[in-house]
């Protein structure tokens, strides 16, 4: 039997998870084909909870409460599902707003389901040096603090970009299947604890960072401009 630890309430298999962290999935897109040509206007006068604005948007946006997720429905028959928590309930979802279309009176099929970005995020309960980071594997990074507080790190196998951020907190995104983010996690783990932060001692350049996170944008720009 594999060895176990548990977060939270769950066990964690380590054999599959040897940094004893399972990122949690929270987003996952998904598109389908309903392959027939859809009347967008009657969608959104004859649909609940369907809202319709061309204007602004060329695709009728549709919510259901269970699962909670949001499609947008486009003319061609193309549709979008986001918010689902798991690829079974991005699925069960979209086969919900079919069945809606069908029900008014359009020949909807269920073709070509496919998951296309998995959003998942972890914490890995200690602070990083991202300047460090950023230094060592400037290959695949981008840091710019006056921008953006975290680090974008893309990994090359598997594809996945990560968002790192300074307190432990990790953001994975562009996986077509969980387990591409349960890799791409595992792969960076050792980095991270190697530029862990010493809590007891901030560098000058940590200071400067967080200063710069701090700052009201107008600062900045006057600032920029002495």
């Amino acid at each position: 039997m594999a060895d176990q630890v548990v977060e939270g309430s769950q066990p964690v298999d380590l054999s599959k998870h040897p940094s004893g962290i399972v990122p949690t999935l929270q987003n996952i897109v998904s598109t389908v084909n309903l392959d027939c040509k859809l009347d967008l206007k009657a969608i959104a006068l004859h649909a609940r909870n369907a809202e319709y604005n061309p204007k602004r948007f060329a695709a009728v946006i549709m919510r259901i409460r269970e699962p909670k997720t949001t499609a947008l429905i486009f003319a061609s028959g193309k549709m979008v599902c986001t918010g689902a928590k798991s690829e079974q309930q991005s699925k069960l979802a979209a086969r919900k707003y079919a069945r809606i279309i069908q029900k008014l009176g359009f020949p909807a099929k269920f073709k070509d389901f496919k998951i296309q970005n998995i959003v998942g995020s972890c914490d890995v309960k200690f602070p990083i040096r991202l300047e460090g980071l950023a230094y060592s594997h400037g290959a695949f990074s981008s840091y710019e603090p006056e921008l953006f507080p975290g680090l974008i790190y893309r990994m090359k196998q598997p594809k996945i970009v990560l968002l790192i951020f300074v307190s432990g907190k990790i953001v994975l995104t562009g996986a077509k299947v969980r387990d591409e983010t349960y890799t791409a996690f595992e792969n960076i783990y050792p980095v991270l604890t190697e530029f862990r932060k010493n809590q007891q001692c901030l560098k000058h350049e940590d200071l400067r960072t967080l200063e710069l996170q701090l700052k009201p944008k107008s600062i900045l720009k006057y600032s920029a401009v002495g």
